[in-house]
């Protein structure tokens, strides 16, 4: 881990010693299981520990701290996420925000992609959970392969300010197709693209 500016960065160690795109390889693997198993069903909706299940499943075995909740300071870019000494403060208080309507679910997302509780694999994580909270309160899911990168990665980059543009992005992309095997598929994917990862 490099030390700059006060915040710690990450830098991708896995157990096995893998390159970063090595591990999203077996981390997408995992998210196909996640579906393919039925495992999803058994994971909490909407919750902090449902989060860290998804994150424990997709990563476990390829890093140390999959499951569990940063005790570093992180950033990206030019953007430094919450601090972890307020994590535990933040988390339960992001959990229990409404989740009723649309707008609700993303101003929750938003909230907790702000926190970024894991050191690496939030957004891949935070998607999969955010498409089960769609499910169980609308019946709908964002179908990911319809949601362009670039303008998904700069409206998130801006929620935190104002959320509009997410909410209109992830409206046009939702889709009540919830137990379609390609929409999860293909999602899973655009998602592991999102994060710079392109199967070969």
């Amino acid at each position: 881990m490099g030390l700059r500016e006060g915040i710690f960065i990450y830098k991708n160690q896995s157990r096995l010693n893998m390159n970063t795109n090595e591990i999203d390889k077996l981390s997408l693997i995992k998210a196909h299981a996640l579906f393919e198993t039925g495992d999803i069903d058994r994971i909490e909706v909407g919750t902090i520990k449902g989060l860290c299940d998804i994150h424990r499943y997709l990563f476990e075995g390829l890093y140390d701290f999959a499951g569990k909740i940063r005790t570093l300071n992180i950033a990206k870019g030019n953007f430094r996420f919450a601090n972890c000494m307020y994590l535990d403060v933040m988390i339960p208080i992001i959990e229990k925000m409404p989740e009723t309507t649309f707008n609700e679910i993303i101003a929750k997302y938003v909230e907790m992609n702000i926190a970024h509780p894991f050191m690496e694999g939030n957004g891949r994580t935070m998607r999969i959970w955010l498409d089960m909270i769609l499910k169980k309160r609308l019946g709908m899911v964002v179908d990911w392969q319809n949601v362009d990168k670039v303008l998904y990665l700069q409206a998130m980059e801006r929620s935190p300010i104002n959320d509009l543009e997410l909410c209109t992005l992830l409206q046009q992309g939702l889709t009540d197709r919830v137990d379609d095997r390609e929409v999860i598929f293909k999602g899973i994917t655009q998602s592991y693209y999102y994060e710079g990862y392109e199967p070969e």
